[in-house]
């Protein structure tokens, strides 16, 4: 199950979500992965037995609606379809993964971290390799390590501790904070503007989240 995890959350999913952004505004690419916590919600009732109240699926179903406004209008802002749908398929692979993550959540997170980076890692070494792609700078690896150890290795730690305590469905409520974040920090770092549609679809998708909190206390 680890090399599973690995491999569909540690390569799958960020190549997908990689060829997804060059087709979306840094906006847009945020806000969609917000699709991870609804994918994540509906493996977790349907395929894993977790329970989820009706409060917490209209969540989930309003926080789809907000995607579904993001992609409008011929596609995000200065991208594609495709690439909306190359993001949802990455959520999914994360949705999957996290499933997978909280059978083993009792285990030692560091653990699962370790294997988890160093397979997926390497694999992803091995395929750039395979494709042609060439090492970068030391300087770029070592920023790119840096921005690793913070936004995979310590985030997945604490993941999986949140998914111990509260399990994948309600995991992804509070994970789905994260997305707007990242929306917001795409303005003033890449200099992008908010469409209309991405604007309409980031106050749903807060709607439903903040709904899915509530309906968890």
């Amino acid at each position: 199950m680890l090399v599973a995890i690995a491999i569909i959350g540690g390569s799958v999913g960020p190549v997908l979500m990689l060829y997804g952004l060059r087709g979306l505004s840094g906006v847009a690419g945020a806000l969609l992965l917000n699709l991870e916590a609804v994918f994540t919600m509906m493996l977790a009732v349907t395929i894993f037995g977790e329970r989820f109240s009706a409060r917490e699926a209209m969540a989930a179903v309003i926080v789809l609606a907000g995607a579904v406004l993001v992609s409008l209008h011929g596609g995000p802002v200065r991208g594609e379809r495709m690439a909306a749908m190359t993001i949802a398929l990455a959520c999914l692979a994360w949705a999957v993964d996290n499933n997978l993550t909280a059978r083993l959540a009792d285990r030692n997170a560091v653990d699962i971290v370790q294997f988890k980076a160093m397979t997926a890692g390497v694999g992803n070494l091995i395929l750039a390799s395979a494709t042609g792609r060439a090492l970068p700078s030391l300087t770029i690896i070592a920023v790119a390590a840096a921005v690793g150890f913070v936004s995979y290795g310590l985030s997945i730690m604490f993941d999986v501790y949140a998914l111990r305590y509260v399990g994948a469905a309600r995991e992804s409520a509070y994970f789905a904070t994260a997305p707007f974040a990242g929306a917001i920090a795409a303005i003033p770092l890449l200099g992008q503007g908010v469409a209309y549609n991405e604007a309409a679809g980031g106050v749903v998708m807060a709607a439903g989240v903040a709904l899915l909190i509530a309906a968890r206390r």
